[in-house]
This record gives C-alpha cells, structure tokens and sequence, in this order.
C-alpha cells in the first residue's frame, strides 16, 4: 500500500527549491554529488524531523512517563533522474520555515531503502523521520494514524519504527519494530548498567 506522506509547509518547500536554483547554494554546500551534477534537480519525498526529548520510560504502552518529541525541521530528498542524490533541511526560524543546508551520505540511501521497505509491509502509514541524538540514531517512523498533523503527535506503541543505517551497535538496521518494543531497548542503552539488547532487536551475529 502506498504510503501517505504528509505534505510539507509550502514555506519550506519553497526554500529549499529557492536554494536548489542557487548557484551559491548548490555550489556552497559540503555537497559534491550536487555540485557536480548537471540538469534539473528535485525536491521530493518530504518527512517532518522529530526529535526523541525523553527517553526515561519503563515501557510502552503502560509504565513510566510517555517519551516526548519535539518537531525541528522538514526533510526532502532531491532527485536527478531516476536516483536520489542528497537530502536538504529546512528549519522553523521567527520568520517562518527556511532552509538550512544540503548533505549527502549514507542516511539518503538509507531514508530511500526504508521507505521502500515501508511500503511493501501491506499498511498504511505516515512516514516520519525521529531522531535519537544520544545514540546518533535516525528512524523512520511510520504513523498509523495518516491523516494527524505530521508536524505533533507522540509514537504510538503500535507505531513502527526502522533504523535507519548506520545504527548503534547491537541494534538491526532496517528491521521494523513496535515502538513499544524497542523505545524501552534504546532507553536502556542510556542507563549506566543497560541489560543485552532482546534477540528480537539485535543485529544477527557476523
């Protein structure tokens, strides 16, 4: 089933096709793949960036305080031809949305496997992206409920979540799990004596 991404605040997309028509830009950014790309380029696959504030839980859906997210930017992933090539953020300024920066690496590769992946599950859902900073991990996080506000909202328990590669160690990159599954096991990975990481959460053995 398709899934249903939400659409990004026309502010910001209007930024980030501003700087896409920016030679300064372009040229500017720790970017080589769109430096050196010639022909049109763009700006697709939007997905609201939140940010995992509190990891204090005991687990999901009953115990302890419910995490907290906090929406701090809109993601798009620009096109040339057939391939994705680098991604561009925006962010919420008193002025309104704006554009912050090109890159390139591995998470552009990954966000696009993902999202594939997402799709072939046979549910629908609204793709987010929701970062952990204390761990360096990035998810895509699928939404049951398609028609919220993609820019507020908590992780449901039945919400999937797949890390996006590369992961923390221990923990499989791009294998879905209920967010009540794995929010307790990233929780744990921050307390100074954290239990092993379930089977069902590991990455299989080299």
């Amino acid at each position: 089933m398709p899934l249903h991404v939400p659409p990004a605040p026309a502010p910001a997309l209007r930024s980030v096709l501003a700087a896409l028509g920016s030679p300064t830009a372009v040229h500017e950014a720790h970017t080589p793949a769109l430096r050196d790309l010639q022909g049109p380029m763009t700006a697709e696959l939007p997905l609201p960036v939140h940010v995992l504030d509190r990891l204090n839980i005991s687990g999901l859906p009953s115990g302890g305080r419910p995490p907290r997210t906090r929406l701090t930017g809109w993601r798009f992933l620009i096109r040339s031809g057939d391939r994705y090539v680098a991604a561009a953020d925006t962010r919420l300024t008193p002025d309104g949305w704006a554009f912050s920066h090109f890159f390139e690496g591995p998470y552009v590769a990954a966000t696009e496997r993902a999202l594939r992946q997402a799709e072939s599950l046979g549910k629908n859902y609204q793709p987010r992206l929701l970062s952990v900073p204390e761990l360096y991990m990035l998810t895509l996080w699928l939404h049951g409920s398609v028609g919220a506000d993609a820019s507020a909202g908590l992780p449901a328990a039945a919400d999937l979540l797949i890390p996006l590669a590369p992961a923390p160690p221990g923990i499989a990159a791009y294998r879905p799990h209920p967010v009540s599954e794995l929010l307790p096991v990233l929780t744990h990975r921050l307390t100074p004596s954290a239990p092993p990481v379930p089977p069902s959460v590991a990455a299989p053995a080299a």
